[in-house]
Formats: structure tokens, sequence, C-alpha cells
């Protein structure tokens, strides 16, 4: 019987986020699959586990995800984890893991720490619904066009940046999607922790006085909706009188949808002929 492949989330920063499960699965585990054995080495120390390791990066991915795959072949249960947060996520390890359930292989995830999530959180931007983005194109052109594909999309938007180059897509946000509201999250869960909330323009002309260090996210305001014209919506609302509902109700629903000012479209509708005509007068 094939052992098990375990993916197993680890501390951004801060090690004493290792959850008790993830504690106990390393320990549990026959082989664990790291993207720097160095890194990983110390995280076990630390907890006082002692495992087998091989490294698995981008690197060598190809090469080491068949040694390990005839590894759990053989039964020997395995634990796949990067540097810090989640295996897989903008960090090695999704050739393995497809592989796996490519072959039937049995996959469990241990859920850990992640800094997209915890970048989102800190932000203050709206976290109902965002994209991850990953780390952008390092090409000038092919970062614009990605940015532009976003412009429209109402949802926050969460990317991975180095601090070498993180002026340089804050200058393309300005370009691409105007002066939005911007969080610059970085060093998460470490003991430099910082979180600058503002404007692209304000993150920008700080970084002048303040170059970053360290793991940046940057976390930024979806697209807001283009409000419609009133006229839009007063013909909405008097389709609606028209279809037998109050003036009134017409324009407070209308408003509500649109985020309006319904006193504006009811005095409309009142003056309105259109709505007037052909019946009783709904107020």
């Amino acid at each position: 019987m094939a052992g098990r492949l375990y993916v197993v989330g680890t501390p951004i920063g801060n090690l004493g986020d290792l959850s008790d499960r993830a504690r106990q699965t390393l320990r549990a585990v026959d082989l664990v699959a790291a993207e720097d054995t160095r890194r990983t080495g110390r995280l076990l120390a630390r907890a006082g586990i002692k495992a087998p390791m091989i490294s698995l990066f981008e690197g060598n991915e190809r090469q080491r995800t068949e040694r390990v795959l005839a590894s759990l072949r053989e039964g020997a249960d395995v634990a796949l984890v990067s540097d810090a947060g989640m295996p897989t996520v903008s960090d090695p390890g999704f050739a393995l893991l497809r592989a796996c359930i490519d072959e039937r292989i049995d996959v469990r995830v241990v859920p850990g720490p992640s800094a997209v999530t915890a970048a989102l959180v800190v932000s203050g931007l709206p976290s109902d619904r965002f994209v991850f983005e990953g780390f952008l194109p390092r090409k000038a052109g092919d970062r614009r066009e990605r940015l532009q594909a976003l412009a429209h999309d109402p949802r926050t938007v969460v990317v991975f940046e180095s601090p070498l180059r993180l002026a340089t897509l804050l200058r393309d946000v300005l370009v691409e999607l105007g002066d939005r509201r911007v969080a610059v999250c970085r060093e998460l869960t470490k003991l430099h922790e910082e979180v600058f909330r503002g404007r692209a323009s304000e993150a920008l002309a700080r970084l002048a006085d303040h170059e970053p260090k360290g793991e940046v996210v940057l976390v930024i305001e979806g697209a807001r909706p283009v409000a419609p014209e009133l006229e839009e919506l007063v013909v909405e609302a008097r389709r609606l009188v028209e279809g037998g509902m109050r003036k009134r109700e017409a324009a407070a629903l209308v408003a509500r949808r649109a985020d309006a000012s319904a006193n504006e479209i009811y005095e409309r509708l009142v003056g309105d002929p259109a709505a007037a005509s052909g019946g009783p007068d709904r107020r």
C-alpha cells in the first residue's frame, strides 16, 4: 500500500505559529521534502523533531518529484513543506502534489499560516472577495498587461513582491489602476513587522525615505463600481412604476441597489409625464 503525502503549512516568521498538528505530523512521517533543508532543519530542531529530509525546490523539483514518489509508492509517509507558509502557493511542490493525485496516492493538508490571508486581514481592505496574483511578471510590459487585466476587477488584489522591485510595482499600479488604497505589509509575524496603509502615491513617496527590507506583500484595493447616471436610475424606476409599483417604493428600491439618492430619483419620477400617464397616481 502506498504511503500518504501531507502538505504542511509552516510559520511565515514567528516559529511559535507552528501548530500542534503540524508538529505531530512532522514527527510521525518517514521523510520531509523541504524547499530548503537548512531552514526546515532549524524549524525541526526548535520543535525537537529529528526526521530524514530531502530538498525539493524550483531548480530540482522535476527530478526530486520522482524520488519522493518512489518513497510514497513503497509505503513511506512524506511531509511536503516550503520555507514559509503553504507549499505550492508561490512555492515549490505543485508537481509532486499533482503527481500524487494522478497516481491516486492519498494527499492530506495540514493547514498553517499564510502570508496571503495574513496580509489581507491586516490591510483593512475588503476581504470578503479577493484575488491572489502571486509574483507579477518581472518584465515591465508583461507586468502592466497583468495589471490592466485587473483594472475593472472589484476584488481586493494580493501580490508578493521583492522589496527591490516594490517601487517599480507601485508606479505601475498608479499608471494602470490609479491612486488606489494599498497596504504594504512587511515582515509579517516577525520582530520588525510593519504595515503601511494609504494611497499608492503615498506608499511610493514613503519609499524614498524608508527603503523596504525583508518579505513584502502588497494588498491593492479593487476597482470601485462606476455609479450609473441619474437618468439611468430614473428609467429603471419608471419601469417598476409601469409594472404597478408606487413611485416612492420604486425610487427607494433602485436607490438602494445603486447606493444613490432615493429623493432625487423620486422627484424626477413625480415630474416625469411618462411615469404619470396611463393610470392612477401611484405615489
